[in-house]
């Protein structure tokens, strides 16, 4: 059973999510990053919990993640990370345009490299025709070229300014399931130096280490998880 009661403090980020999805994996890593005290729901997809009546009234699509803050619901990964840069203050772009930048990366995101993540789903929990893969993998390698392209320049960062943005949030979460797409990330070395300076972040870890498997609170930063 989900709980999608209200019940927590209304100012206190609540998450639903799965530790198998980069949906995911992506606001949680924002958080996580950001160090702000935060709730995890889990939602069983094995189990078929994203369909049930309680969580269908918290998002009408039957997918994860879903966000609960001030009395609002905020669905979908990426509108999810531009709701959490302005609620947190973190991560948005220091400038006007640094700001809609990062928006128009997550956007792109969505239309590119979202095809990693169906590489993965049709290498490891879906069987189909070769011809499926033939037609998806050049579309994730394309997604990747671009990103590693824009990094050969010298920038660290997608946006080009000194700190990371949700535009690296978003792109990196969704790609960092690549190799259970039996895609090799040293292919592309700007990417794979980016990912290291992702990797150095305080806060960061990968999706299997930070999603847990069960409800949990986080008490941010300067406290210590619980559950």
């Amino acid at each position: 059973m989900v709980n999608t009661a209200d019940a927590e403090d209304p100012e206190r980020l609540v998450l639903f999510g799965s530790f198998t999805s980069s949906s995911s994996y992506k606001p949680m890593l924002f958080l996580s990053l950001s160090g702000v005290p935060f709730s995890f729901r889990t939602v069983n997809l094995k189990t078929g919990l994203q369909k049930s009546p309680a969580y269908l009234a918290l998002n009408p699509h039957g997918q994860v993640p879903t966000l609960r803050h001030r009395g609002l619901t905020v669905i979908q990964s990426n509108v999810i990370l531009d709701y959490l840069a302005q609620a947190t203050g973190r991560f948005g772009g220091r400038s006007e345009q640094a700001r809609w930048a990062a928006r128009a990366w997550l956007s792109w995101e969505a239309d590119a490299i979202t095809n990693i993540a169906k590489v993965r789903h049709y290498h490891r929990f879906r069987s189909v025709d070769p011809a499926v893969m033939a037609y998806f993998m050049p579309l994730a390698e394309a997604a990747l070229d671009v990103v590693d392209r824009t990094l050969a320049d010298g920038r660290d960062w997608l946006v080009g300014e000194e700190a990371p943005s949700i535009a690296d949030i978003g792109c990196w979460g969704r790609m960092v399931f690549m190799a259970e797409g039996g895609i090799e990330i040293a292919r592309w070395p700007h990417l794979q130096r980016w990912a290291r300076r992702l990797a150095d972040l305080p806060g960061f870890a990968l999706p299997y280490d930070l999603i847990p498997k069960r409800d949990a609170e986080f008490a941010g930063r300067n406290g210590e998880d619980q559950g």
